[in-house]
């Protein structure tokens, strides 16, 4: 945007209207851009030494190192660890204990204790079993929460890459874009820098007005205004490239475009639609949250009902006193039924709360489905602009070439002034840039609308 205000200010300061004088032509700006044209000019030594970068290498890159990604994908692997605790209630518990006591024998805790109260010299060892038979589908269905829960959790840390896909493709092209116009500017100048020389030499052998050289010094310093924005855009740009590859330090790269032809987009958007609410992760990690909210949900009902568990427990006593120990051994099984009959109301209203967050859940899946149709839209409606931008900016590239020739003829057949030539110089240069512009906001956008769809890499 600043280069564009720039070219405006600029054709806002030039007058209309000068004597036309007989003259030779100016340089024309060779301002002729391709796709491979958008790394910044510099030596062959200095490119050499420059890491090339493509678009596909960039991804690649920023998927190994972007913490985002990485902490994602560590959350789904604790949610993993939730799972196998929440599966720990179905299975037995063992418990081994050691104890030796030297007591007054005979004698009783007279405070503090209800139970086993007499104290008695020995030592033993033993061990306690205890398995749940059954909580009637309370445990199976937490279970199955903390499933969904880890779905849901895997589907986020796709999604987190996919975010993270796009906003590389987003700054790549942003940094090719600004090597471009970097480029039609550092062009710019040494065409300006031409002709600012000309009309000197000229106006010192009264050739040309001080007031014709004073125009081209105007050109000269506004080419050099361009240029310097130019070069402050592209070192942004290209900060923004290393934060989202996961740099922690500055990396300049040579960019590597893709030379292939420009694709028109799909046709139509309604089988988009259908593709996007099919794949979209995030998407998928809301149903998988929705059903988990569900699957909890009917857990915290079930807290109501009675639950069936086993204990057994045995043991050795080789150290004893004979008076109060018959054996030197102990062993016990036996079955235990709990059942919740009144705890203020606590299970019912968990049993609410989770309900009301699984249709909340519900509601939010169901937004989240009517937004990607809408993007998807939108998506689709913004591919199709730029591509048509793209056939309408070559033409508008051919027009101010064609223009700029018929400037320099007439420049040079004395027959306009310097600031006609100028502003079909800055018409070109204008021209260049959003052409170069056009292309990659194309290529963006067809990022962006694989990313709204579910298709990212």
């Amino acid at each position: 945007m600043k280069t564009f205000c720039l070219l405006a200010t600029l054709f806002a300061a030039i007058p209309t209207t000068l004597p036309a004088q007989s003259l030779p032509s100016a340089p024309a700006p060779d301002l002729s851009l391709s796709m491979h044209a958008a790394a910044p000019q510099a030596d062959s030594s200095e490119l050499g030494q420059l890491p090339s970068l493509s678009r596909v290498q960039a991804e690649q890159l920023a998927i190994r190192n972007n913490p985002r990604i990485t902490a994602s994908k560590l959350l789904a692997l604790a949610q993993h660890q939730v799972v196998r605790e929440a599966r720990s209630a179905e299975m037995p518990t063992l418990n081994g204990n050691l104890s030796a006591v030297d007591a007054n024998d005979g004698s009783r805790i007279s405070a503090g204790s209800l139970t086993a109260s007499r104290l008695i010299t020995h030592a033993g060892a033993g061990g306690n079993l205890t398995q749940l038979i059954t909580d009637f589908g309370r445990t199976h269905n937490l279970i199955l929460s903390q499933k969904l829960t880890e779905e849901a959790s895997n589907a986020d840390a796709l999604a987190t890459t996919e975010d993270i896909v796009l906003a590389t493709d987003t700054a790549f092209y942003d940094a090719l874009t600004a090597q471009a116009v970097l480029q039609v500017a550092k062009q710019t100048v040494i065409a300006r820098q031409a002709t600012q020389t000309q009309i000197s030499q000229l106006a010192k052998n009264n050739l040309r007005s001080t007031l014709d050289l004073s125009f081209a010094d105007v050109n000269l310093s506004q080419a050099k205004l361009l240029q310097l924005d130019a070069q402050n855009n592209t070192d942004a740009a290209m900060a923004a490239l290393d934060a989202v590859l996961g740099l922690d330090h500055s990396v300049v790269y040579q960019l590597v475009d893709d030379t292939s032809a420009l694709e028109p987009p799909p046709p139509g958007y309604d089988s988009l639609v259908q593709q996007a609410l099919q794949q979209r992760p995030d998407l998928q990690a809301l149903t998988y949250g929705q059903q988990a909210s569900q699957k909890y949900a009917r857990a915290e009902w079930e807290q109501m009902l009675p639950s069936i568990s086993a204990a057994g427990t045995t043991g050795s006593v080789p150290v004893r006193n004979d008076q109060y120990y018959t054996s030197n051994w102990w062993g016990a099984v036996g079955v235990n039924l709990n059942i919740p009959i009144f705890n203020g109301f606590l299970y019912s209203s968990l049993a609410k709360e989770a309900k009301f967050r699984a249709q909340a859940a519900s509601e939010q899946s169901r937004d989240l489905r009517d937004r990607i149709v809408r993007d998807v839209h939108t998506a689709w409606l913004d591919a199709n602009t730029a591509y048509q931008r793209v056939g309408v900016t070559a033409q508008l590239v051919q027009e101010a070439d064609m223009g700029l020739q018929l400037a320099q003829a007439r420049y040079k057949l004395g027959l306009s002034s310097i600031v006609e030539l100028s502003q079909s110089e800055l018409q070109q240069t204008s021209a260049q840039i959003e052409n170069t512009d056009a292309k990659y906001r194309y290529r963006l956008a067809l990022a962006t609308l694989n990313y709204q769809i579910g298709t990212t890499p």
